[in-house]
């Protein structure tokens, strides 16, 4: 599963542009509407793995919708990362180093947590939340995938190297 961001960015911090799911079967990559449906896909997808055809109309035979290159920047999230909870909202967004994507989560009330430790004290100071736990949410950030990351990046990390891009 990947989700990518634009390269170069042009924001001081890229977040997420195209969900995209990779088929288990012929590996071509769809595009998934939107990160709801992909979020659902990514909860399950050890258990039920992605197949082209879950998508209306589309099969193996059809073209990747999105191919894996060095246009954009991508980014692997890990299968089965527990779906975002109804209401709260999973943002992510690129650091400028492109050393990897920081997680938050924007709560009903519209409060931003950025770690188990504030989640955790959000959910007890709300009691409307106590059918919820820790456990129902992800701050693990997705792979950033190093062959993508543009060879202009400044990457903190002196032992990453960028890839070197292609010019088209």
């Amino acid at each position: 599963m990947a989700k990518d961001s634009p390269k170069p960015p042009k924001p001081s911090n890229p977040s997420v542009s195209i969900w995209a799911a990779q088929c288990g079967k012929c590996f071509k990559w769809r595009m998934i509407s939107t990160q709801e449906e992909f979020e659902e896909i990514r909860s399950k997808f050890i258990e039920e793995p992605f197949f082209c055809n879950k998508k209306p109309n589309v099969s193996c035979e059809d073209p990747a919708d999105i191919e894996y290159d060095s246009s954009r920047t991508w980014v692997i999230d890990k299968p089965n990362t527990p779906k975002t909870p109804n209401g709260f909202k999973r943002n992510m967004t690129l650091r400028r180093d492109y050393s990897k994507m920081d997680i938050y989560y924007v709560t009903p009330p519209g409060k931003r947590v950025r770690s188990s430790t504030e989640l955790g004290t959000f959910l007890q100071q709300n009691p409307e939340f106590s059918d919820l736990s820790v456990s129902d949410f992800s701050f693990t950030s997705p792979k950033v995938m190093d062959d993508t990351i543009p060879s202009s990046a400044v990457l903190a990390n002196s032992n990453k190297k960028a890839a070197t891009s292609i010019t088209k």
